[in-house]
């Protein structure tokens, strides 16, 4: 291998290459999934704020999928249903965590007298073992 890092031997060359195709996946997904387009901005100011918005973005992304794969594996969940017809799905992704939540609504009324109540979208099993494996109180979420 050729590189012009001179600070790394051989095995460090190599490791860091192989975690190439990980950080490729994460920089395609700001094409795909962010749909991250050219965008004609005049300040060098506010390009660096909207990279800086999808860098955090792929950032809580990229910890969600950490933060869910290691509880399963502390938990010895070997699979989630997250695929379509229920198959099971053993290396979670973000978009796939989010999608098992798209049916949740929150909805905030204003009684005459003044009071506020929330009305949220009853939780189904799986969602339910999503927030448990995350350290999230199923009966706080959306409160």
């Amino acid at each position: 291998m050729i590189s012009n890092a001179r600070e790394m031997d051989a095995e460090q060359l190599l490791r860091a290459y192989k975690r190439q195709p990980i950080i490729e996946k994460r920089f395609s997904q700001l094409k795909t999934e962010f749909a991250v387009t050219p965008v004609y901005l005049k300040e060098v100011s506010r390009i660096q704020g909207l990279l800086a918005v999808y860098f955090l973005a792929l950032l809580v992304q990229t910890l969600l999928e950490r933060e869910l794969r290691q509880a399963m594996e502390r938990q010895d969940v070997p699979s989630l249903p997250l695929y379509p017809e229920g198959r099971p799905c053993h290396r979670p992704t973000a978009a796939r965590v989010l999608e098992a939540f798209d049916n949740v609504q929150r909805h905030v009324l204003t009684r005459p007298d003044g009071h506020d109540e929330s009305l949220i979208t009853e939780l189904s099993p799986l969602q339910r073992k999503i927030l448990k494996l995350l350290g999230i109180s199923p009966d706080s979420y959306g409160r």
